[in-house]
């Protein structure tokens, strides 16, 4: 590089390039959309902790995404961008370990359900929470290394709503094929390599509902695992389109709507599908109500 060069330290994000009308609309809607987000998975992390009958291991890995989900579509607000750039990979990843290891429970759970307890006891648990966390912290430190040893000259636009960091990569002015080899690992590491495993545990578990010779057997462990299944589907699924699709600029604005949807609005359906669809966690929202009426 010239002696000439400047390199740039500040970045404008460019959003989406609506008109005026559009971002006052887009900015209360979302606004409304993070408040319910915040009160929906507040309230799944207040049910956990007050209701002992949801001290169970399944309930202690949904309080983990209860808490990724609120620091997920929390990571993301405008101001705070500047301060929390990489917390959005360390959240995504933990994302994807916490929803691997719901699944490695349920299987306990339906496949080796006399030596559940056992098997996920609270030490256990809790190893396995913490490396799913340490994990994503691990990723998002490497990549922060990597990026920080990056020029960038410019331009200062990012045409994105937040520091997407495949959309910084294209303002570097040197080689950046290390860092985009670390994002595909990466994703392969925490998309492909998880989900594969979910498949491994819920194809595992369908072999053993099968077996179950009550109907109303098989009907209660297929109800107890579709409210993972769904999460994981609308999770990896638009993961993987977002992050493991090679990059096309015709599909730039498609892909910032489904990253938004995937760090807005999957924070929001992923409560509403387990209380939804939940008997023990609506069982446990109405005692709350019926306590507070009491007292």
């Amino acid at each position: 590089m010239g002696g000439n060069q400047s390199w740039i330290t500040e970045l404008i994000l460019l959003g989406f390039q609506l008109s005026a009308e559009m971002e006052v609309l887009l900015f209360w809607v979302f606004s409304l959309l993070y408040i319910f987000s915040l009160m929906a998975n507040g309230t799944i992390l207040g049910l956990i902790y007050l209701d002992p009958r949801l001290h169970t291991p399944m309930y202690f890995f949904l309080s983990h995404l209860a808490i990724i989900d609120i620091s997920y579509a929390s990571c993301n607000l405008p101001n705070l961008l500047k301060n929390l750039m990489n917390l959005g990979l360390t959240i995504a990843s933990t994302e994807c370990m916490i929803l691997v290891v719901m699944s490695y429970d349920r299987f306990v759970a339906i496949c080796h359900p006399l030596q559940y307890t056992v098997i996920m006891n609270w030490r256990v648990c809790t190893v396995l929470a913490v490396s799913s966390w340490a994990c994503g912290l691990f990723l998002a430190l490497i990549n922060l290394i990597l990026l920080l040893r990056l020029p960038f000259c410019g331009p200062q636009e990012v045409n994105h709503f937040f520091c997407e960091t495949l959309y910084v990569l294209k303002l570097a002015c040197t080689d950046t094929r290390t860092n985009e080899t670390f994002l595909f690992a990466a994703g392969v590491f925490v998309l492909v390599g998880p989900f594969s495993l979910i498949m491994v545990s819920y194809m595992r578990i369908l072999w053993a509902i099968l077996k179950i010779q009550s109907k109303e057997g098989r009907k209660k462990a297929f109800y107890t695992c579709s409210s993972h299944l769904c999460v994981v589907g609308l999770y990896f699924g638009i993961a993987m389109m977002v992050y493991l699709v090679p990059d096309n600029r015709k599909r730039q604005k498609q892909e910032k709507i489904l990253t938004l949807f995937y760090s807005l609005f999957n924070p929001l359906l992923n409560p509403l599908i387990y209380s939804l669809r939940n008997d023990q966690v609506k069982g446990a929202f109405y005692r709350a109500l019926r306590k507070k009426r009491t007292m």
